[in-house]
């Protein structure tokens, strides 16, 4: 897994019939520091997600071990929303410090 920032949303009206009804957001990956990385995904969403929560991203053939995400060509799954995250004992990120602002 990996941690990203969700950065916004995509909408697509033609899509194949498999993703109907799931939701598609703009995410960008974050590394150990806590920056942003340069790079951005599409990736489905099971947990309702929203636009700056960080977010647990899983990716390849393990975003869609999920029931009923089998058949579905996705190769990202936001499938956590992160409440906090430490590294070295130094608070990196807290969505309720987020909330904040």
């Amino acid at each position: 897994m990996q941690i990203a920032k969700v950065r916004g949303t995509v909408v697509s009206t033609h899509k194949t019939r498999s993703l109907t009804g799931v939701k598609l957001l703009l995410i960008e990956f974050i590394d150990a520091q806590g920056q942003p990385v340069p790079k951005y995904e599409v990736a489905g969403d099971l947990v309702g997600a929203g636009l700056d929560e960080w977010v647990l991203v899983s990716r390849g053939s393990a975003a869609r071990i999920e029931d009923g995400q089998e058949n579905r060509p996705l190769d990202a799954m936001v499938v956590g929303i992160i409440d906090t995250v430490t590294v070295e004992n130094r608070k990196l990120y807290s969505k309720k410090d987020e909330d904040r602002r």
